[in-house]
Parts: structure tokens; C-alpha cells; sequence
């Protein structure tokens, strides 16, 4: 009974807020708006070459997302190490070198450590990477019983035999349907990975990742204008790429940032504020990913703050319900990308993550890649299911749920092959 009544006392407060602000999944019930020119600045100047873009108008548009969205990053580390922990040229029935790497970050003082896991092709020549998240520990993409499982804070999942939010090898392996490992091998890509709990537990409570190493004395919780949860692990990932840049085996000038569903969110915005990364792509990454805030279709604003309050800024809160004040929608996001290559991919039964907003906000950054002689995707309309568009802005839908698939990661290796493994 006492459970129960916890439970009810909890759950209650989120319940009540996201009961506020309703999905939509009637088209007819989108509001009209206009997308925001992203060649004119906030106070009305035409930007018409690539140096009006990257000196005026890309740097005025990462500032408010910083500001307004995902927030500020409160200074720098003190220092961060790298060590290999565990390897193998013999992953993989030989195919694959296997590297476990421990990143280690220090801060007034305090410290948190994160794993990077990490196949590369054995084939002796340093190689281009896709770099992403997972969701419940890097032992769960593979069934290879070398690979270390976290001590890390995780959620629980009865499916995966996950309880008292701890990992064990009980979900070794219960992920290996999203990471085509062998495919990205054959292909002659690496795959690292990381476990997003070890660099920021996905839950409201800032005290017990990365975000803790910056506090100042007193302080618990980020300031209103500073980084949630998603600008977090996009900052993880840009110190694994710091690792990355001293792995002779890995092409550093070629690693795609990756990422699925919040994760996607943050590997949109490691591409914004890292452009060391030579590629994003997001899987099915909904509001405050790639789709269109504007169009409040599925997920809205208010909803994905009330029921995720961690990962954004707190100053996100003022577009709940509010979103036609938004000074620019996530069009300007993506925009942040150009010129390097962007893939956004949505699945036809995702409709909380808004597939056809996520089509249009890739649609719109058309006019920066032009800027730069690149290819974008010119049309409004949206590409038939399982017909995708492979330029430097790419997109495809395909069938299906909410997910990582085999057809994803067919598209993923076939254009990077074409946009970032060779020249254009």
C-alpha cells in the first residue's frame, strides 16, 4: 500500500502537468505559421554569402538556441585522460579491433569517468566513425562478453532484466537490433558508442552527473539559462571525440555524430556547437530535435518540458503553449550544420515525433547548403516511404515504430560512403 501511495505521489505532479498540454495528431489542427528566413538576421538584413552566414547569421542563431533551448555549458573542464582499458584485434570472428576507453573529466576538484566502446575495421587503416549514445549501457548493442557493463545509475526494464536501476548481464545483448555492427564494419566504418547514464542519469536530479563538476559552492541544480541533460551529453560527446583525435586507427577529420530519439536531440546539438564532427545524423528525433516546434503536431513543447523538466534550459519553459514566439524554429538548428553533410530520417508510425515536421525542417536549410554549392532537399513534398533522398541533406522515412532499424543503418553507411568517407 505504501508503494502504491509513492508512487501515486510522484507520478502524480507529472501527470497533472503533461495532462496541460495535450499531443496533436490532427493535421487540421495545425496552426499556420511561416518558417523564419534563416538568410535574414533578427534585425532584418539579408545574408547573401558565406561569410554573412558564418560571421553574422550562424553565430546569432546558436546563441538563442543556447540561450532559449538547451542552454549554456558553465565553463570549461580543469583537465580530462583518456586510457585504453581493454582491446582485442580479434573482434568479431577477426573482422574488427575492439577498444574500451575510459574518459576522464576533473573539475574544481571532482571528477566523473565515462566508457567509449569501440569497434573499428581490421584492416589497418585509420577509419571513419559513427559516434552515438545508448540507452542502457554498452553491453546491450553486443553479444561480445568482453564489453565491460556500467555500475551507472539506469533505468529500470523489466523486458531487459533491469531492476533497482542497476546494470547486469542479464541485458547483455538485448540492444543488438539497433547497432549494425558487422554492416558498419563491412562498410568500412567503426562504431563508438557510450552509455548515456555515465555522463548524465536521464532522470531530474542534477546531483549525481556531469553537470555537478561545474556547481558552484551552494549551488544543486544548473541556472535557469544553463545546460540540461540534453546539452550534457552532447558535451560528452565532443570529449570523446577528443579521444578520438589521438586514435591513429580512427579518420578524426571523419566522425558522424549519431544519435535516436533524445539522443538524436543531443547529437544535433554536439554538431551545432562541435564543428569538428563531420556529419549528424538524427533518427527520429521529434521536438527539440529536427521537427518543427511551430507546427505543435505530436509532441509539444509544453509536453516534452513537463514530463522531461532535466533536458532542456529552464528558459525553455517560456514556449509552452507559447511556441509561435519562438524566434526561430528548429530549422535554425539543423541550419547549424551546414555546410557538413545532415541526414534526418523519421518512421511512418512515429507520428509523436512528427515525421512530416521533421521532413520540413530539413527541407528549409535548403537555402544555407546553397550557399555552398551543396544539395539540399528543394521540394515541400515529402518522399514516399522507403524512397530516400540522399544528398548532403538527406532524409528518408521508412515503416515502422519508433526505432533504430537494419534499413536505417543500409541508408546511414550508403550516404556516408558518398558525403563523408570520400570527397563529393
Amino acid at each position: 500500500m505504501k508503494r502504491i501511495l509513492f508512487y501515486i505521489l510522484i507520478t502524480y505532479p507529472i501527470c497533472m502537468a503533461t495532462a496541460q498540454f495535450e499531443p496533436n495528431y490532427d493535421e487540421t489542427k495545425v496552426p499556420k505559421f511561416e518558417a523564419s528566413d534563416l538568410l535574414t538576421t533578427f534585425d532584418g538584413k539579408k545574408v547573401n554569402d558565406t561569410s554573412g552566414w558564418e560571421n553574422t547569421r550562424r553565430p546569432e542563431l546558436y546563441h538563442f538556441f543556447e540561450e532559449q533551448v538547451y542552454g549554456k555549458v558553465p565553463g570549461k573542464l580543469d583537465s580530462l585522460s583518456f586510457e585504453v582499458v581493454e582491446g582485442s584485434t580479434e573482434a568479431l570472428g577477426g573482422k574488427a579491433i575492439r577498444k574500451q576507453i575510459e574518459v576522464d573529466m576533473f573539475k574544481n576538484g571532482k571528477s566523473l569517468s565515462f566508457h567509449i566502446l569501440l569497434y573499428l575495421p581490421n584492416n589497418g587503416k585509420a577509419s571513419p566513425i559513427f559516434l552515438g549514445y545508448n540507452f542502457y549501457g554498452n553491453h546491450t548493442i553486443t553479444d561480445d562478453s568482453n564489453v565491460i557493463i556500467s555500475n551507472a545509475w539506469a533505468m529500470d526494464n523489466e523486458d531487459f532484466g533491469i531492476s533497482d536501476n542497476t546494470l547486469t548481464k542479464a541485458s547483455r545483448g538485448v540492444r543488438t537490433h539497433r547497432w549494425a555492427i558487422e554492416k558498419i564494419i563491412d562498410g568500412g566504418f567503426g562504431l563508438a558508442t557510450i552509455y548515456y547514464g555515465e555522463v548524465d542519469p536521464d532522470k531530474n536530479d542534477f546531483s549525481d552527473g556531469l553537470h555537478r563538476l561545474f556547481y558552484e559552492e551552494g549551488q544543486t541544480n544548473p541556472k535557469a539559462d544553463e545546460w540540461g541533460s540534453i546539452a550534457a551529453w552532447a558535451f560528452g560527446m565532443s570529449r570523446a571525440l577528443d579521444y578520438l583525435e589521438t586514435d591513429s586507427d580512427v579518420d578524426a577529420h571523419r566522425v558522424i555524430s549519431f544519435g535516436h530519439s533524445r539522443l538524436g536531440k543531443a547529437a544535433l546539438w554536439a554538431g551545432a556547437s562541435d564543428q569538428r564532427f563531420a556529419a549528424v545524423i538524427s533518427n527520429n528525433s521529434g521536438c527539440g530535435g529536427a521537427a518543427l516546434s511551430k507546427r505543435k503536431f505530436g509532441e509539444t513543447v509544453g509536453r516534452i518540458n513537463a514530463r522531461f523538466p532535466h533536458w532542456f534550459s529552464d528558459t525553455f519553459t517560456a514556449y509552452n503553449d507559447n511556441e509561435e514566439a519562438l524566434a526561430i524554429d528548429q530549422h535554425g538548428l539543423l541550419a547549424q550544420i551546414a555546410p557538413r553533410p545532415l541526414y534526418v530520417a523519421s518512421a511512418e508510425d512515429d507520428q509523436w515525433a512528427d515525421p512530416r515536421g521533421e521532413y520540413l525542417s530539413a527541407h528549409y536549410v535548403t537555402p544555407v547548403y546553397q550557399l555552398y554549392g551543396k544539395k539540399g532537399l528543394a521540394r515541400t513534398k515529402m518522399p514516399q516511404t522507403g524512397s530516400p533522398v540522399h544528398h548532403t541533406v538527406a532524409y528518408h522515412i521508412r515503416t515502422g515504430k519508433h526505432d533504430v532499424t537494419e534499413y536505417d543503418w543500409e541508408q546511414y553507411i550508403s550516404w556516408a560512403k558518398k558525403f563523408v568517407a570520400k570527397e563529393e
